[in-house]
């Protein structure tokens, strides 16, 4: 039985090529497309597809708020998000809102089709960056986990207090504004305590820290 699927990005074009791609695949059909969050919203009520490739940033809507509503309204949907970065944040709240992985847009056509088999399936893979990541990873993040256990990692990584207080709000998927308010900082000390904290444990993006923190290990 095919794969009905249903695209949802503000760009046209990408929409149209990604479509003629996936339908070359016996097993994938596109059976509509959405140019924001709140008519992908729409569609999926009225065509009732099985997934949803669902881009991060799209007008009237975001995707991540998309996607919550979508899972809260039909949660055997299930979702990938689309991004045009692999260390993108907003992967994270997607996740957290209920994506079941995400696909970086200048991924090949394989991997496209890879991944929504796999996704389908049930398999936790995702590209390129979550793609080796344990399913417990991706559990964690889905159930908006607390760094309540980072304790493991203080006496080897020295975090002062207010680090400690960062990683937390880091591992529950808040930006930078959102830690700024919530500990009466600016958005550039936000920032610096990040870089810090990100060389203190040798990784280069968010993503890569949440993953640190979450597992003890350093994605490979």
């Amino acid at each position: 039985m095919s794969i009905r699927l249903l695209i949802a990005d503000d760009q046209r074009l990408f929409r149209q090529s990604l479509r003629i791609v996936l339908e070359h695949e016996a097993d994938l059909k596109v059976i509509g497309e959405a140019g924001d969050g709140q008519e992908a919203y729409e569609q999926v009520k009225a065509l009732r597809p099985e997934m949803v490739l669902m881009d991060v940033e799209m007008p009237k809507l975001d995707g991540i708020a998309a996607t919550r509503l979508v899972v809260k309204e039909r949660p055997d949907i299930k979702v990938l998000m689309l991004s045009a970065y692999a260390d993108d944040e907003r992967v994270l709240h997607g996740i957290q809102a209920g994506a079941v992985g995400y696909i970086v847009k200048d991924a090949t056509p394989e991997e496209f089709v890879k991944i929504i088999r796999a996704a389908r399936e049930g398999t936790d893979i995702t590209s390129p960056y979550l793609a080796n990541l344990h399913p417990v990873v991706l559990a964690r993040l889905r159930g908006a986990t607390t760094a309540a256990g980072l304790s493991v990692h203080d006496s080897e990584l020295n975090l002062s207090p207010r680090e400690r207080e960062i990683v937390d709000l880091l591992v529950q998927g808040k930006s930078n504004k959102e830690m700024a308010d919530q500990l009466c900082l600016s958005g550039d000390t936000i920032k610096a305590h990040l870089q810090h904290i990100f060389r203190k444990i040798g990784v280069s993006s968010r993503l890569e820290a949440v993953v640190f923190f979450l597992t003890g290990r350093r994605a490979s």
